[in-house]
C-alpha cells in the first residue's frame, strides 16, 4: 500500500472515532435515556405554579436523580398543574406522605423537582398522588413584592 493510502485510512478512522465521541457526548448532555430502560412506576402531584419546569426535568432525592418528569398538564377540576413523574423501581419504598418541591439549580438555572421522604409506613405505588407540594418561586414575583414593600416604606 502506498503511504498516501495509509494516511487517508488513519485520517478516516480518526474522523469516524471523533464523530462517535461527539454523538456519545450529545446523548449524555441531552439526558437521553432510551437505552437505559429500567423499571419505573408513575406518580403525580398538583402544583399552583410550576414556573419554568419542563418535561424530562429530573426528580431528585437528596441531590440524586431518581426519576424524570414525564408529562405536565392542567387538571380540569382544580385548574392546577398536574405533574406526572416516573420514579426508578429501585426507590419503591418512598413513604406515601412524602413531599415534593419545585427547586432551581443555582440562582437562574434549570428547575427540577425535589422529593423529601415522609415517615409513613405505607409506600408510594403506581398511580399514587403526592399531596404535599410546594410550588416554584418565580423570580419576577419576588422582585415585584420587594419593590412594593420598598415603595411602601418611603
Amino acid at each position: 500500500m502506498k503511504k498516501q493510502t495509509k494516511i487517508e485510512i488513519w485520517v478516516g478512522a480518526f474522523v469516524l472515532m471523533s464523530l462517535m465521541a461527539l454523538a456519545y457526548l450529545a446523548f449524555q448532555v441531552s439526558n437521553f435515556s432510551g437505552w437505559k430502560d429500567r423499571p419505573t412506576y408513575e406518580v403525580s402531584a398538583l402544583f399552583d405554579n410550576i414556573g419554568g419546569l419542563k418535561e424530562r426535568a429530573p426528580l431528585k432525592l437528596s441531590g440524586v436523580v431518581i426519576g424524570r418528569i414525564t408529562a405536565i398538564e392542567i387538571d380540569p377540576i382544580s385548574f392546577k398543574a398536574r405533574v406526572h413523574m416516573k420514579i426508578d423501581q429501585a426507590f419503591n419504598q418512598l413513604p406515601v406522605d412524602s413531599s415534593v418541591s419545585i427547586l432551581t439549580s443555582g440562582l437562574l438555572g434549570d428547575q427540577y423537582v425535589g422529593l423529601e421522604p415522609g415517615g409513613d409506613e405505607e409506600v408510594l405505588q403506581q398511580g399514587s398522588e403526592i399531596e404535599m407540594t410546594q410550588s416554584a418561586m418565580v423570580l419576577e414575583e419576588l422582585i415585584g413584592q420587594f419593590l412594593v414593600k420598598f415603595s411602601e416604606s418611603d
